[in-house]
C-alpha cells in the first residue's frame, strides 16, 4: 500500500510544475502534433552581390557657366555726356560717358581709363584731349546685360585750358575763351555716334 502511494505521488509532481510559467516561457506556444513544415532559408542580411553604384545626374543646363563674347560696335552705342549745356566763368565742365548695349545678350567690356578718350574742340581747332596728359590708367572689364545702360563712375574736369604733351606741367597753359565746344570721346575703339556741345561763359 505504501508503494502505491509512493508511485502516486511521484507521477503527480511530473505533471503538476507551476515555477516553469515564472522564467518567462508563457510566450511559447503549447506542443502539437501537427508536423512542421520545413521553414525556408532566410536571407543573408547582406546582398551575395554588390548594388550598383548610383548614375551620375546630367549637369542642370541652368548652372552650366556660358562664355560671354566681348562687346562689338553693331551692339554697343557710345554717348559723350557733360553735366551741363552751359558754364559761367570759373566752371569746369565734367565730361563723361554713357554706354548702352543694344543687343540681345550680355557682353563684356572694358570700361576702365586705358581704354577712353575725350577730346574738346572749337570748330576744327582742337583744345584738349584726355590722353595728352594722362600720367594713370587702369582696366575693368565689366558685363553689360542686353539693354543696360552703364555710365562713368566718376567725371573728368576740364581746366578749361589747352592740352599738349609737351605743356603737361606747365603752368600758363592757354585758356579757353568763352563760346561754343563740342566733346567727342571713344571707348574700346568705339566712338560715340554723336557730339556734345556746351558753352563756356
Amino acid at each position: 500500500m505504501l508503494a502505491v502511494l509512493a508511485v502516486a505521488a511521484i507521477v503527480a509532481l511530473l505533471i503538476w510544475q507551476p515555477w516553469r510559467g515564472a522564467a518567462g516561457d508563457a510566450a511559447k506556444p503549447a506542443a502539437t502534433t501537427t508536423p512542421t513544415a520545413t521553414p525556408s532559408p532566410t536571407p543573408s542580411a547582406a546582398p551575395t552581390t554588390p548594388a550598383p553604384a548610383p548614375s551620375t545626374p546630367a549637369p542642370d543646363p541652368s548652372e552650366t557657366a556660358t562664355a560671354i563674347a566681348p562687346c562689338s560696335t553693331s551692339d554697343i552705342s557710345v554717348f559723350a555726356v557733360t553735366d551741363k549745356d552751359s558754364y559761367g566763368s570759373g566752371e569746369l565742365p565734367k565730361l563723361s560717358i554713357t554706354i548702352s548695349n543694344d543687343g540681345d545678350v550680355p557682353c563684356l567690356m572694358n570700361v576702365g581709363t586705358t581704354t577712353q578718350k575725350f577730346e574738346i574742340t572749337s570748330g576744327s581747332d582742337v583744345w584738349w584731349r584726355s590722353t595728352d596728359c594722362q600720367t594713370e590708367s587702369s582696366d575693368q572689364v565689366v558685363q553689360i546685360a542686353p539693354g543696360q545702360t552703364v555710365s562713368s563712375a566718376t567725371p573728368l574736369e576740364w581746366s578749361r585750358t589747352r592740352s599738349s604733351v609737351d605743356t603737361c606741367d606747365a603752368t600758363d597753359r592757354p585758356t579757353a575763351g568763352a563760346g561754343s565746344y563740342h566733346l567727342s570721346v571713344s571707348i574700346g575703339g568705339m566712338e560715340a555716334a554723336d557730339t556734345r556741345y556746351f558753352q563756356l561763359r
